[in-house]
């Protein structure tokens, strides 16, 4: 397995934002995608986006000793989340509901991190943002996606998709997301699918990070396998995934 994918790939970050349920396994926030998109069009996914260069910019002036393609990745899962639902996370300041909303409509003027940092006064806390997976599926124009998990805790939060690129939000545990695209109530593409199937064995978010402990976090890309007369979609074992292949016949690529 290649340690980076190819260039060709186009860097992104996906965040899973769990929320403490009252009862029961956690909440992730999901975004229901438009249909009209190229990538992904009307599946669930979690919120994230493109890495863009002025995410580069401010990783290299913020965190000019780290990885620059995790540092960039992580501003990107920022401000994606942001632009898509409204939250404001990973910033070691409180912030105001009233605040949530104008630093979404700075984001969105100006398609930067940057400027909503310095208008706020808003400090980030990017190792709140706990590297979780890295999917690079080798397709044309592929994804090279870095997964992160985020605790937002307890308590209502104000979240409204953007109805640009999104046409819905909703909250789930990872068990219930999965009975949903059982039922067809929902589509998932494969990374998310089994990365859904991964989180569902995770009673609390602390559950989660033990898990990533355990796990070295390694470039996944699947790759189709012949057994007995039929094609699977196939990932490594071994990476804390409890199930690594599906038939290629039912696989939503995106």
């Amino acid at each position: 397995m290649p340690e980076y994918p190819s260039t060709a790939a186009i860097p992104a970050a996906t965040v899973v934002i769990f929320r403490h349920a009252q009862a029961g396994s956690p909440e992730l926030l999901m975004v229901q995608r438009s249909r009209a998109l190229r990538f992904a069009g009307g599946a669930a996914v979690f919120p994230g986006g493109k890495v863009d260069p002025a995410d580069r910019e401010l990783a290299a002036e913020l965190c000019p000793h780290d990885d620059p393609e995790i540092s960039s990745a992580r501003i990107a899962a920022v401000r994606e989340t942001l632009e898509e639902t409204g939250l404001v996370i990973a910033v070691r300041e409180p912030v105001a509901p009233q605040e949530a909303v104008a630093a979404r409509a700075l984001v969105m003027a100006e398609g930067r991190l940057a400027p909503v940092l310095s208008a706020h006064g808003w400090t980030l806390d990017l190792e709140a943002l706990q590297f979780f997976a890295h999917w690079s599926p080798q397709m044309v124009r592929a994804f090279n996606t870095r997964f992160f998990v985020f605790d937002l805790g307890t308590g209502a939060v104000e979240i409204t998709v953007d109805a640009t690129e999104n046409t819905k939000l909703f909250w789930t545990s990872a068990a219930a997301a999965l009975e949903m695209a059982d039922r067809g109530e929902i589509s998932v593409i494969y990374p998310t699918r089994r990365n859904l199937e991964r989180l569902a064995q995770f009673a609390t978010f602390d559950d989660a990070i033990a898990d990533i402990a355990q796990h070295p976090v390694e470039c996944i890309c699947p790759e189709q396998v012949e057994h007995e007369g039929v094609s699977w979609l196939q990932i490594p074992e071994g990476l804390g995934y409890p199930v690594t292949k599906e038939p290629l016949a039912t696989v939503l690529r995106g």
